[in-house]
């Protein structure tokens, strides 16, 4: 081959290795293109618990609310039988006005506070801070 300066490769013997270079790019995923990846699930998660972390407090103190107002129901009942004072919660347990299965703790598995005055009944959690006679009580 004339003017060509030197060995010329025949274009057979080339296309199967570029082809075979090319499937073995395509096989995997490179370190950069994972990474990508992972971070925008991260992403993704993050703002998934940003937007849920609301929603739990709320469904924590609907529970709350629900679980005190049926321990009140409870208490009701032991006063109408008992006007002798005002009950415990291991009380209404033992003599079967409030069944052992139900939860006796608020949502922050703080025992409720019973308290049983001029015929008045509350029965009072000490709400997310934990603490009685705060704001959050409920």
């Amino acid at each position: 081959m004339k003017g060509t300066g030197g060995y010329m490769p025949n274009n057979t013997d080339t296309r199967p290795q570029r082809r075979l270079a090319r499937r073995r790019r395509r096989e995997g995923f490179t370190l950069i293109e994972i990474m990508i990846v992972i971070t925008i699930f991260a992403m993704m998660a993050g703002g998934v618990a940003v937007a849920l972390l609301p929603q739990l407090e709320k469904a924590r103190l609907k529970t709350t609310k629900t679980d005190a107002q049926g321990l009140r129901s409870a208490v009701m009942l032991y006063v109408a039988d008992n006007p002798r004072g005002c009950p415990t919660v291991e009380e209404l347990v033992s003599e079967r006005y409030l069944d052992g299965t139900r939860r006796t703790t608020d949502a922050w598995d703080t025992p409720f506070q019973i308290s049983c005055e001029d015929g008045d009944i509350a029965v009072i959690s000490a709400g997310p801070d934990l603490q009685f006679n705060t704001e959050d009580d409920i």
